[in-house]
């Protein structure tokens, strides 16, 4: 049995439901495909469900806080699941587009990356070691070990942004995060993917 290693928004200092967006999924919303299906994996109380809504995508939300889940069933597919215990709830399922902050369970990687569909985006953001100088979390179980996402989503899916390291705003944080996509059996190393200036 694997040792529970979730890390949630609900466990910062100063929780709060009207935080912003991440920066690094606004940074990189672009490489989303207009409209298309986004699933936000431990969404809380679904931040970036809500700025995602407003830029007319297909939402799909799954936490384990049942409460936080209500506020979104307008907006969203929400689906009520501690994603540590029993069986990832979209095994036959895949998305435009899968985002991941502030979570970390080890064993759900391989299933993060698969539910990536051809020529979908995952965008993931989470602590990395080195956190511990700033605060919580301070285990070594929620924080990511250097190039520890690169390993994960290679070579399943071609890394297009990598960050980490620390950063100051808008909290300070040692951070790890990826901007990566499916690329389609007809890939050409001609094709575009926007990004950021």
């Amino acid at each position: 049995m694997h040792a529970r290693h979730r890390y949630d928004a609900s466990m910062l200092p100063d929780p709060s439901h009207a935080l912003p967006p991440s920066p690094w999924i606004v940074r990189h919303a672009q490489l989303l495909r207009a409209g298309g299906s986004v699933l936000d994996v431990a969404c809380g109380s679904g931040r970036h469900v809500r700025w995602l809504q407003q830029r007319g995508f297909s939402l799909f939300a799954v936490d384990r806080n049942a409460e936080a889940l209500a506020g979104l069933r307008d907006i969203a597919q929400v689906r009520v699941a501690d994603l540590e215990c029993g069986l990832w709830p979209y095994a036959h399922q895949t998305f435009d587009a899968v985002i991941v902050t502030n979570y970390l369970w080890r064993p759900l990687l391989p299933h993060i990356v698969q539910a990536v569909a051809p020529g979908g985006v995952l965008l993931y953001e989470t602590f990395a070691l080195g956190q511990a100088s700033l605060g919580k979390p301070s285990n070594p179980a929620f924080l990511l070990r250097p190039g520890e996402l690169l390993d994960a989503v290679r070579p399943a899916l071609r890394v297009l942004a990598f960050e980490d390291g620390y950063v100051s705003a808008p909290q300070p944080a040692f951070v790890q995060r990826i901007a990566a996509v499916r690329e389609r059996a007809s890939a050409h190393a001609a094709d575009r993917y926007n990004l950021p200036i």
